[in-house]
């Protein structure tokens, strides 16, 4: 399957975390789309935190950059204090969500099945879930790294439609590689994602697992985007701080692939 990725447009996404003020993060907006002009390629995208994603899809209009969500909530409303739902991102003009990062999942108790409910949620939305999955360095050491995606893969697209399978991308963040500064080498992670596209042909078919983008996350930087993007498995990155700076988010956007 791995030998398809070349007619999956890569996607790069920006997670700007806990950074950034909604004037900070409209004005970075403005700068990345005036560097990396129009592009017809690739798609890019960053997440900024909630309140600063009105000014963000303002300040996207028009150009190649589009805007996602952090996290999502699975019920479209009712009285659950300090949540948002796919249906209010969506009224703001966001093109996407980030769901089941592993500092959600870590430090906020998000569970396979919370993971499942947010895709489905987003789906019904229009938008596209951005479904993070990865084991951590315990679990690598154990050898658990194929046992612990396969679990995530399958639990979290368990309410997909086959239909749906399309819309949604995958992003294989190995747990001990996010701000650590350790980062799986291509090959490690190309053989990580290719078990993921696997598990996905297991749940929802192998069409469905030959459209799903899947990106990597996990330090990664200017330094090692053109070896990551050679992986013919690879189909982006998710970019954790290497985001928060101009010239390093748009060197990561112009990638080269040989």
């Amino acid at each position: 399957m791995a030998g398809a990725g070349r007619d999956r447009v890569p996607l790069i996404v920006g997670n700007w975390k806990m950074f950034k003020t909604s004037a900070e993060g409209a004005r970075f907006i403005s700068d990345l789309a005036d560097q990396i002009g129009r592009l017809d390629d690739r798609e890019v995208m960053v997440a900024p935190p909630f309140t600063g994603l009105y000014e963000a899809v303002r300040a996207a209009e028009g150009t190649s950059v589009s805007v996602a969500a952090q996290d999502v909530f699975w019920e479209w409303e009712g009285a659950y204090t300090g949540e948002v739902s796919s249906g209010m991102l969506a009224d703001l003009g966001v093109r996407g969500s980030i769901i089941g990062h592993s500092e959600r999942r870590s430090y906020f108790g998000e569970t396979d099945e919370w993971v499942a409910k947010k895709v489905w949620a987003g789906l019904e939305r229009g938008l596209l879930p951005i479904m993070c999955v990865g084991e951590t360095e315990d679990e690598r050491e154990a050898g658990l790294t194929e046992e612990v995606l396969a679990r995530q893969v399958s639990a979290g697209l368990s309410s997909v439609r086959a239909a749906d399978g399309g819309r949604l991308a995958i992003a294989y963040e190995p747990v001990w590689a996010i701000g650590t500064g350790k980062t799986a080498t291509p090959e490690t992670a190309g053989k990580a994602i290719a078990h993921v596209r696997r598990e996905v042909g297991e749940t929802l078919g192998d069409d469905i697992a030959e459209a799903v983008r899947i990106l990597y996350g996990g330090s990664v930087g200017p330094f090692n985007i053109d070896e990551l993007m050679a992986q013919p498995g690879i189909d982006g990155v998710l970019v954790g701080g290497a985001s928060l700076q101009l010239g390093s988010f748009v060197r990561i956007v112009q990638f080269e692939r040989p």
